[in-house]
């Protein structure tokens, strides 16, 4: 059988078992049978996939060592800059923008020996919950096409659950990269914030944007953090330390670690059989040493709200940059003032105006202190109460999603109700501490659920052990 996992691709092209050309066109393989039905990539790069991938077979037979991810087929979400290669956002104002510069990330992971395979479709701007908002189109949940996969990231977890890549990176401002890998049952690691740096990461909402991986294995998403985590001096925001070892400690297990069960994120209209799967998997921890309670977040239940006015405000002031002038989309008009206009009213689709509408209503003078304000507030609650909890306990579980994947259509009628997906995710964003999505068996339906584990700031070795406990143990 070949290698699947990122580390055992790495391993057999590493060692000369296997080339990498093979291993990319066999990813290609997969696409080229279903992309057509469940659009996970905005642009597939295979020729250069292919290039890269020579070129990684070019070192090894040399003598040299292509890093860590040598060969690994990877997905890049499409807000993150990729030189001379379009970053769209999904969006028609950035339709052909094409980057004069790479993330940081990307850079960190073609020294790594990664290979790009392509762009991955997002809700516009990464502003939505099933990847319906694309400009492009919707992406489809790949073990049932008439269903979401989750969004923001949804192309991303598409990616990796069909097979299309061993790997892929999402961006997570309330649950975009947790949220679809638990509807399309991949991993998927929001990082604490500043732990990967956000440079070349197209802003939504700055404070709580974070990049992290989906993968198929713990693992996995351990090897990638290494790989793209640690200080960048291009990111103010980058915590100035040194990626963490993640890898080594992996089987440690759980033996006397206290687990707790957030009470206010496991009765919020969650599905009985979702709040199911999160009982049993508390119950394998429990099984495999660790000691569960449970705990209490009490401001978590205010999250939604107040991440909906603070993300909102962001975004109005990081997305007025596109006024047509300085580079996107451009649609004339006699004054400046109406090249900003027009260009603003045909470049951005209904939920991103529909944000940077809330949040400029939310800065304006008259509101600012009634609503901002009294957001950042509620957000410094959630973190004295997110800091009570971990005095109690090491880690943190809960619903990922509060069900299994939904049809296609079923919410885009009912904003609020499509913000709801986000309720158990948002709380690890506003405070900047990293949770993960492990995919825990399956719902009512069949289809994949999530279960949450959620860390105190820099928890994620910890965080991950537990991961990987929950990952062996899945039914």
């Amino acid at each position: 059988m070949s290698a699947t996992t990122a580390q055992e691709i790495a391993a057999a092209v590493r060692s000369g078992e296997r080339s990498a050309v093979e291993v990319v066109r066999e990813h290609l393989d997969r696409v080229s049978a279903r992309e057509g039905e469940l659009h996970a990539f905005n642009l597939v790069l295979a020729d250069e996939a292919v290039a890269a991938a020579e070129d990684v077979d070019r070192r090894v037979a040399a003598g040299e060592d292509p890093g860590p991810l040598a060969g690994v087929p990877i997905a890049l979400k499409d807000n993150l800059a990729t030189r001379g290669i379009p970053t769209t956002c999904s969006s028609k104002i950035l339709a052909d923008w094409r980057p004069p510069y790479d993330a940081t990330v990307v850079t960190r992971l073609r020294e790594a020996g990664a290979v790009f395979v392509g762009k991955t479709n997002l809700d516009e701007f990464a502003m939505g919950s099933s990847t319906e908002n694309s400009a492009f189109g919707p992406s489809r949940n790949p073990h049932d096409p008439s269903r979401v996969p989750g969004g923001s990231s949804g192309g991303s977890a598409v990616a990796v659950a069909a097979g299309f890549a061993s790997l892929a990176l999402g961006s997570d401002t309330g649950g975009s990269i947790r949220q679809p890998a638990a509807l399309c049952g991949v991993v998927g690691v929001k990082p604490t914030y500043g732990m990967v740096s956000r440079y070349g990461l197209v802003a939504f909402a700055s404070s709580l944007d974070q990049i992290g991986p989906f993968t198929t294995t713990v693992a996995d998403a351990a090897l990638v953090l290494e790989v793209i985590g640690g200080h960048d001096p291009m990111d103010s925001t980058s915590i100035p330390q040194a990626a963490p070892a993640l890898l080594d400690g992996l089987d440690r297990g759980v033996e006397g670690l206290r687990i707790g069960i957030v009470r206010e994120l496991n009765d919020e209209g969650i599905d009985a059989d979702v709040a199911g799967r999160v009982a049993e998997a508390a119950a394998a921890l429990e099984a495999a040493g660790a000691i569960v309670g449970e705990a209490s977040v009490p401001a978590a239940t205010l999250g939604l709200s107040a991440y909906y006015l603070i993300a909102p405000a962001e975004a109005s002031s990081n997305l007025a940059r596109y006024d047509g002038i300085r580079y996107g989309l451009r649609v004339d008009g006699p004054t400046a003032g109406d090249v900003f206009e027009r260009t603003r009213t045909a470049g951005f689709g209904a939920e991103v105006k529909r944000r940077i509408m809330l949040g400029t209503y939310a800065l304006s003078a008259g509101y600012y202190d009634a609503y901002y304000g009294k957001a950042l507030k509620v957000r410094t609650l959630i973190l004295r109460d997110f800091a009570a909890a971990y005095e109690q306990f090491d880690l943190l579980l809960s619903p990922t999603s509060p069900c299994e994947a939904f049809k296609l259509g079923d919410k885009t009628a009912d904003p609020l109700q499509m913000y709801m997906n986000d309720v158990c995710t948002i709380p690890s964003n506003l405070a900047g501490q990293p949770s993960v999505s492990v995919p825990f068996g399956t719902g009512d339906e069949g289809l994949p659920v999530g279960v949450q584990l959620m860390g105190p700031t820099l928890g994620e070795a910890t965080m991950l052990r537990a991961a990987a406990v929950l990952e062996a143990t899945a039914p």
